[in-house]
């Protein structure tokens, strides 16, 4: 027989960017919970609304399963004496297993104990399940109230346990367990009694509680649709915003907002940002793609006087378009490069000096990019973007509205009459800003982006501001990842330690000290290129096997990574071993100087030989990344190196011989070492 299982933990207001995490962690930890104490179960799911995080278990067995167990003890001769009788040894393995010591069973000269543990009844062990769920719970941010020690993330206000009809009694943060649960804030008649598991969601409904995160998201949709319909109209979606709304609200109805055709003068961004990151509101656009004076939102309730809600909202978007407008009409009285010397008075970080501090720097690292890379940018145009890349934040529109740092840039300079590519790059040195977010397409673009982020990153690190696995309050992990996509995705070769270098120069860090930092950052840079490799799935071994040169080359070892998987070469045993016998012998010789004249063996002749006719052919597949013409050109030589390793005395009595026999083995790796590591892919 089975029951069902539900838990509600009624709370004050949950922030609604914790609720996915706190969902999926509860389904987990119920799994793990039920998995370890041998409860059966035929379906887990969790749901939430702002107020309240819900576990649904169905079908959960009424007692644990039986568990038989043949248990392993000690040897024949140790468990009887030469009478056959039980020693000590016998009786207390017996004993510890909880059965008679006739009982014990003899198998392959050992003794062996059957052991069958009952299962204990669901019931009993479900308030110690159920209270390890909830206590088990992360949060980014915790509170404690009252007096009590207990941390939640918010107050926990009641509490709903049932196993079939029944209670499941235990207390925690002074609550107890029950099957009362509590309706909306507004619409609903205050509590309310929960019979089961199977009439939770339909009695929540009744009081105005949809408990399913994706029926809101239905409802939601469907509501916001159905408006923008009616309106002519396309929805700027966004689906963090979405997700979002989604746990603000436990009653959802959609409705849609006017605000005066006069703010569409101002920037878009100026109007879409006020909207989606200050009020949550839905921007539209008409059949022409041009922004629409209406906004599309969600009320916590139903549609009750819902004009008057459509009020107060356009009131309040009313006075935040306000703001942005005096604040655009302001700006604009001056030009952008006047904010430049405002930038002066705005400290950057303790120790780095202020923001203009760093558009000097910024100036020197774009033009030293630019000759690394040879891209041919003009170095004025970079000099320029350089110096009005942080003057749009002396601006009081960014002051006001943050997130339109480099956006704002953009539509100053181009208002200015700076460059096309100048104005791009301002908007562009921020991206990516977010993880899956689209990363600078202009070259100028990637080049200011990388040259701020690699500033900000290396003097953080000089300062001693390294991440740890929980703080990072400087956002290093993402500049960094964003560093790296940037270079990939451009397939720039630029060896990163170059310019850890650079900076720290600029920054005037101590020679001593430069060393010590380069290896942090070389430590940092190299784990987060591991990690992003392990998201697309490469496998570990060609990982190792890319990441083990001393230059840190994110394009250079992706493409390696990626030829290595087009050529199958952890599948070319037989080459592998060949070259990593070589690998082993030589260790860390780097002469690949040979002097014939000092062979004395057929095997020598013909290893120096195969060396020569592979040279030409591999320069050319290595300069195209062909690693599976490279392997075939490399597998002429396995049977010469198999039959040198076999058969010649590399340690020769004569020092000339063996130094000369040592330098044509590294030669020979010195083929293959353009692929890597290749003794990481074994």
């Amino acid at each position: 027989m089975s029951k069902d299982v539900l838990l509600e933990i009624g709370t004050e207001e949950i922030p609604a960017h914790y609720m996915p995490s706190v969902l999926s962690q509860v389904q987990q930890l119920a799994a793990d919970k039920l998995n370890k104490a041998n409860i059966a179960y035929e379906d887990i799911r969790a749901v939430g609304t702002p107020r309240r995080v819900a576990l649904l278990v169905k079908g959960v067995a009424e007692k644990q399963a039986d568990i038989s167990s043949k248990n392993k003890g000690p040897s024949v001769k140790i468990a009887y004496d030469s009478d056959g009788n039980p020693t000590k040894a016998a009786m207390g393995f017996a004993r510890g297993q909880k059965i008679a010591v006739e009982d014990l069973v003899v198998e392959d000269g050992y003794v062996y104990a059957n052991v069958t543990s009952i299962g204990a009844e669901t019931a009993g062990l479900l308030p110690d399940i159920l209270t390890g769920i909830i206590t088990g719970l992360g949060f980014p941010k915790s509170m404690h109230w009252g007096s009590l020690d207990f941390h939640f993330v918010r107050p926990i206000r009641w509490i709903v346990a049932l196993f079939g009809d029944d209670v499941v009694p235990f207390e925690l943060a002074g609550v107890k367990s029950g099957r009362i649960s509590r309706g909306h804030r507004f619409l609903g008649t205050g509590d309310f009694e929960i019979p089961s598991m199977a009439a939770y969601e339909r009695t929540a409904k009744e009081h105005f509680i949809i408990v399913d995160p994706e029926e809101r998201k239905e409802l939601i949709l469907a509501g916001l649709q159905k408006l923008a319909d009616e309106k002519g109209g396309t929805i700027i979606m966004d689906d963090d915003l979405l997700e979002e709304v989604i746990f603000l609200v436990e009653y959802p109805t959609a409705l849609c907002g006017e605000f005066d055709e006069d703010y569409l003068k101002l920037p878009e961004a100026a109007i879409i940002t006020p909207m989606k990151d200050h009020q949550r509101y839905f921007p539209m656009r008409d059949k022409d793609g041009k922004l629409m004076n209406l906004f599309l939102t969600v009320r916590n309730g139903d549609d009750y006087h819902l004009e008057t809600v459509q009020h107060g909202n356009e009131r309040v978007l009313r006075a935040r378009l306000d703001d942005a407008k005096f604040f655009f009409e302001e700006d604009k009285k001056h030009k952008l490069v006047d904010y430049v010397e405002k930038l002066k008075k705005i400290v950057f970080q303790d120790g780095l000096g202020t923001l203009y501090d760093k558009a000097l720097r910024l100036e020197q690292i774009t033009v030293f990019l630019n000759q690394k890379l040879d891209l041919g940018l003009s170095d004025e145009a970079l000099k320029r973007a350089s110096l009005l890349a942080k003057a749009d934040l002396a601006t009081q529109m960014v002051m006001e509205f943050t997130e339109l740092q480099g956006v704002m840039g953009k539509e100053y300079a181009m208002i200015d009459g700076e460059g096309e590519d100048v104005a791009e790059a301002l908007t562009e040195q921020y991206q990516p800003r977010f993880a899956g977010d689209e990363l600078p397409q202009t070259d100028m673009g990637k080049v200011l982006g990388l040259a701020d982020k690699f500033d900000t990153i290396t003097g953080m690190f000089s300062r001693g501001f390294i991440p740890t696995g929980s703080q990072d309050p400087f956002a290093l992990r993402r500049q960094t990842i964003g560093v790296l996509n940037i270079l990939m995705d451009a397939g720039w070769n630029l060896n990163c330690h170059e310019v850890f270098a650079f900076v720290l120069d600029l920054l005037q860090v101590d020679k001593d000290k430069q060393m010590e930092v380069m290896g942090q950052l070389n430590d940092y840079f190299v784990l987060r290129l591991k990690n992003i490799f392990q998201d697309k799935g490469v496998d570990y071994h060609i990982i190792d096997c890319v990441l083990s040169d001393d230059t840190l080359n994110a394009a250079k070892a992706a493409r390696r990574a990626q030829a290595l998987i087009d050529a199958d070469l952890m599948g070319k045993t037989e080459l592998l071993q060949a070259f990593t016998r070589v690998g082993n012998m030589i260790k860390d010789a780097e002469d690949t100087t040979v002097d014939a004249s000092l062979f004395e063996t057929d095997e020598e002749k013909a290893l120096y030989a195969a060396c020569q006719a592979m040279e030409s052919g591999l320069a050319q597949a290595y300069a195209v990344y062909d690693y599976a013409a490279a392997a075939d050109i490399l597998s002429e030589g396995i049977g010469a190196i198999n039959d040198f390793l076999d058969n010649v005395l590399v340690m020769h009595e004569n020092a000339a011989v063996k130094e000369n026999r040592i330098h044509l083995l590294t030669l020979t790796y010195s083929l293959i070492s353009p692929i890597g590591d290749i003794k990481k892919l074994s």
